[in-house]
């Protein structure tokens, strides 16, 4: 059982969504001939963290800016509920997009903006609802990251993990069922970035809301992850598919054994023998 949206300021509950909420077909990202990665294709189910992997370059926010609407793709198909998106007008793009919410990799707070105003601002553009209505709203948000206390301070006064959260507070603040998160643990200490995970892991079983990360921290990675796709800078093609534990575990291609494993003495493919 979900929430779905009904109008911009009323929800109903929704029992016959299939349980692929994403899927990408055969997608090809390339800015004139230099390709980033092709033949890209995988499903994303209700419920998973899915994690997006790879090293330096590969094209994982790439990926990601394509399926969140800001970038569109040179070839291929991102079906959202069975819509093509790309295919479809800027009106009704517009409210597939309604279906996400997005934590980009530097929390990017409006710095001439508090807090809570930051929280309220997609609440204020999106639906009809009142200030007072809409402040009680982003007082639970900011409760739920453990942010209440903050609502009222600047992005200036706050911590780097502080503004994370915030930045999970407003993703969450039009109640999405598809949470974005680039690379959510970049720039925080072990313990910030700790925290955060288990942050992300209530997102998904207090909300129900399913995830897809871009990451190349592995301890996170190995605790939240439980689906992904590893994408290779050097084919620009996806060349494995698991969970971040199986992979490591389990997988056989020296690019990913490398990765997972953190070696950098392991050959790529192409140079091993037989």
């Amino acid at each position: 059982m979900r929430f779905s949206r009904l109008s911009r300021t009323h929800w109903t509950f929704d029992m016959t969504e299939p349980d692929t909420l994403i899927s990408v077909r055969d997608l090809t990202i390339a800015f004139g001939p230099k390709v980033i990665q092709q033949n890209v294709s995988f499903d994303l189910k209700r419920g998973s963290i899915f994690a997006v992997m790879g090293g330096s370059g590969c094209g994982k926010s790439t990926l990601l800016k394509s399926m969140i609407g800001l970038l569109r793709p040179t070839s291929g198909q991102i079906l959202v509920g069975g819509e093509d998106y790309w295919a479809q007008n800027e009106k009704r793009r517009t409210e597939l997009n309604h279906r996400y919410g997005v934590l980009f990799q530097s929390a990017a707070l409006w710095s001439s903006m508090t807090v809570g105003e930051n929280v309220a601002l997609p609440m204020e553009m999106f639906t009809d609802l009142t200030p007072e209505v809409i402040r009680r709203l982003v007082e639970l948000k900011l409760g739920f990251v453990g942010m209440e206390q903050a609502i009222d301070l600047m992005p200036s006064e706050i911590s780097g993990g502080m503004r994370k959260r915030a930045g999970l507070a407003r993703a969450i603040a039009l109640e999405p069922d598809i949470l974005f998160f680039d690379e959510p643990s970049a720039g925080l200490d072990p313990i910030t970035s700790a925290r955060l995970d288990d942050l992300i892991l209530t997102l998904r079983d207090g909300l129900g809301a399913t995830i897809v990360i871009v990451s190349h921290e592995l301890p996170s990675l190995f605790k939240i992850a439980d689906d992904g796709i590893f994408l290779d800078a050097r084919t620009h093609t996806p060349i494995a598919r698991g969970s971040p534990r199986d992979l490591r575990d389990h997988n056989t291609i020296p690019e990913v054994v490398a990765f997972m494993n953190r070696k950098a003495d392991i050959a790529p493919a192409s140079e091993t023998k037989g």
